[in-house]
């Protein structure tokens, strides 16, 4: 019986895109109408497979594109299953299949591809004698665990000849990404329960049929390698940005968050690069296509800035087709809280700091003379203790717990202290003011007065760590609690504003449904390492009030360490800096994938300046609005701004004592736990600026380097 073409299944192998995205522009529109004609019908008498002789597999055929370009494809003898594995120049294209064998695991049921000619045990070592003396690193793990973590059979004298951690890194492209995860964590000392655990193993395993490849593709470890193409529109916005791959291929970890009901609220943990934010960008999708009752219920996904609110709703717009993402809202709180106000007769104006600072000022000359207490004290107490609190009156105040600050208050200190802010507020309720906070409060205390019911069935919380309690407890009422109501995603490693958080005590219980993602797919492991060790004495929370750490962050990619220079002046950094962009623009043909990072908007100018009288073109990355990625020009943003993107290289420039951590007046402050914390978020801003580059970073500075630059 034939297979109709709606039987016919069409995959497309991750290492196809990054093939595809190598080959010229020209051959690339040849390419997409050949992949668009394919997937239509890969049987048309159009399409004529060759045998590849000599090649491992007998499966693999090469299918012509021009006169000089070739697909690599998956052909099975039985079976509705077709695998587009690859395309390069002729030559390239058979050597590339050659000793390549694309097959199902018989313990996983993944789909592999497996290089014949690294099946030997690699050779990093270059004293011998030290190479046979030390003990094989997974002598304790028997063979049948080794294939139940994903090695293939013909890998295990591979995994066998491995002797230290070295070893294991020189392996990282020759093993299938699952069986190298599983390696790494044992090598790190996790017992191979707990490694089954981490990547999400099933304890109960349906038999494997090898030749079925269609159960195969479905399989999660396949997921993260190989995608079926659903319809021509979605494959051409696939092939227009083969390198943002996160849109279709998911690690099974992200998979088992994102393909779930859950009973209730779910909190996801991870160091930068791990995937949180394309974790919620399908969860989202998910939901919208799978948890919704049919025409009814919308999903809110949101997250702290303005900018990171736009460049959500982009990215959405790449994996969600227009019925779907009509279901979901992707907006910043703030934007959402002051809609909100608005659309209910609120007279008030939300200030976000420049109209309240004048206020402060007067608010504090008021202050009691027994008080002696700096300026900086009181908004800080104001941030970390009242408006967190939801304190509006004297008593409330004298009661409050006062946890983390380091000046103590007795009962006539805090009416002392009251006064200010009882006179702060009287300035801002005459000049027709609320904060950030203030907002959030009213809108929860609107929702709650008048029993309204929104039309969220759930939401989606990115970039948690900067948003505060009263950001929580709005978010808490602002959806119907149950299954699938709240999905938070955070790290308060990348902390960059002064907002802490308890979950539980906004009302959001997350025991039980608490995830952590610790493999990196964005960062060189050297980079990780040099960003890490930054933040590697601090104290970071959970975002629960319990601990978090990095034990097990890891990058699966390698590159070289960050190059730190100094240079006496401006003038020197920038020329040292214009020396490298010229050799990348020789090199790449485009500064489109290169950043210039600066503490902060008054410096960026300068390097604009600067770096346009020496003839570059620039791109300023602006708060509110998405990066256009097609826009010619090197990259510029505050380390603020470049938070959520991702660049090939970063430029961290003017990292000065004095600039990184920030020296003002403002800032300064007599509580020694204030400045430890203000400490942590500039670290934080260091951490995320390097975490954003994908092959290497360049960090420079000028006059006195950091302290931070310091071994």
């Amino acid at each position: 019986m034939t297979a109709s073409k709606r039987d016919l299944k069409v995959a497309i192998a991750t290492d196809f895109l990054s093939a595809f995205s190598k080959i010229p522009r020209k051959q690339q529109a040849k390419v997409l109408d050949f992949v668009n004609k394919f997937r239509a019908n890969p049987r048309s008498p159009g399409i004529h497979y060759e045998k590849i002789e000599s090649a491992k597999d007998p499966n693999m055929r090469s299918v012509r594109i021009d006169k000089s370009y070739r697909s690599v494809l998956l052909k099975p003898e039985a079976g509705n299953v077709y695998v587009l594995l690859w395309v390069d120049s002729h030559d390239e294209a058979y050597r590339w299949a050659l000793n390549k064998v694309c097959k199902i695991h018989p313990e996983t049921g993944s789909l592999q591809v497996i290089e014949t000619q690294t099946l030997e045990a690699p050779d990093v070592v270059e004293n011998q004698e030290a190479k046979t003396s030390a003990a094989p690193l997974f002598e304790g793990i028997e063979d049948n665990d080794l294939l139940s973590l994903g090695v293939p059979l013909e890998q295990i004298g591979l995994v066998r000849g491995i002797r230290s951690e070295e070893d294991l890194d020189a392996a990282v492209g020759k093993l299938p990404q699952e069986a190298y995860e599983a390696l790494f964590f044992l090598a790190g000392g996790y017992s191979l329960e707990e490694v089954l655990r981490e990547l999400a193993v099933p304890e109960q395993k349906a038999p494997v049929n090898v030749e079925d490849f269609e159960a195969a593709l479905s399989n999660p470890d396949s997921r993260r390698r190989f995608y079926v193409v659903e319809s021509e529109m979605e494959l051409a916005a696939i092939l227009n940005a083969p390198l943002e791959k996160w849109r279709v291929f998911l690690h099974p970890s992200q998979q088992q968050l994102v393909e779930r009901n859950w009973k209730g609220p779910v909190r996801v943990l991870g160091g930068a690069g791990t995937g949180k934010t394309v974790a919620a960008l399908h969860r989202a999708r998910w939901l919208a296509k799978n948890a919704l009752a049919e025409g009814t219920g919308q999903i809110l996904f949101t997250t702290f800035t303005r900018n990171l609110a736009a460049d959500i709703h982009e990215n959405l717009g790449k994996i969600c087709t227009k019925d779907l993402l009509r279901r979901i809202e992707a907006v910043n709180l703030d934007r959402w809280v002051a809609g909100f106000l608005r659309r209910n007769g609120y007279d008030y104006l939300i200030d976000y700091g420049p109209r309240t600072e004048p206020l402060w000022k007067r608010a504090v000359d008021m202050a009691p003379d027994e008080c002696a207490l700096d300026t900086a004290f009181y908004r800080d107490e104001w941030e970390r203790v009242v408006q967190p609190q939801g304190i509006t009156s004297a008593e409330e105040y004298f009661k409050a717990p006062r946890v983390g600050r380091g000046v103590r208050l007795n009962r006539k200190m805090r009416k002392a202290v009251w006064s200010v802010f009882e006179e702060y507020r009287t300035l801002l309720n005459e000049h027709g003011l609320k904060e950030r906070d203030d907002a959030m409060r009213d809108a929860r205390l609107l929702l709650e007065n008048k029993n309204e019911t929104l039309p969220y069935s759930a939401i989606v919380v990115d970039e948690a760590q900067d948003m505060g309690p009263q950001a929580f407890r709005l978010l808490r009422r602002m959806v119907p609690e149950g299954a699938n109501d709240l999905f938070i995603v955070g790290d308060a490693h990348q902390r960059i504003y002064r907002h802490k958080v308890v979950l539980g005590q906004c009302g959001i219980h997350i025991r039980g449904r608490s995830r952590k993602l610790r493999i990196n797919y964005r960062t060189p492991d050297e980079t990780r390492a040099w960003a890490v060790c930054l933040l590697q004495d601090a104290k970071i929370d959970d975002l629960d009030g319990g601990r978090d750490d990095q034990q097990g962050y890891k990058s699966l990619l390698h590159g070289t360490d960050p190059d730190v220079r100094h240079f006496d002046d401006f003038k020197s950094e920038v020329h040292f800096i214009t020396q490298y962009l010229k050799e990348i623009q020789e090199e790449a043909g485009s500064l489109r994938e290169v950043c210039l990072v600066a503490r902060t908007n008054n410096l960026l100018d300068q390097y604009k300046n600067a770096l346009m009288e020496r003839g570059f073109e620039v791109y300023m990355i602006r708060r509110s609005e998405p990066e256009d990625r097609n826009a010619p020009g090197i990259r510029l943003a505050t380390m603020h701004r470049v938070k959520g993107l991702e660049f090939d290289r970063v430029v961290i420039a003017a990292v000065n004592r004095g600039t990184i951590p920030l020296e003002a007046p403002d800032l300064w402050s007599d509580d020694a736990t204030v400045r430890q914390e203000r400490e942590i978020n500039e670290r934080a801003l260091l951490y995320v600026s390097a975490t954003r580059a994908k092959r290497e970073v360049l960090v420079t500075s000028f006059g006195k380097p950091s302290r931070f630059l310091e071994p």
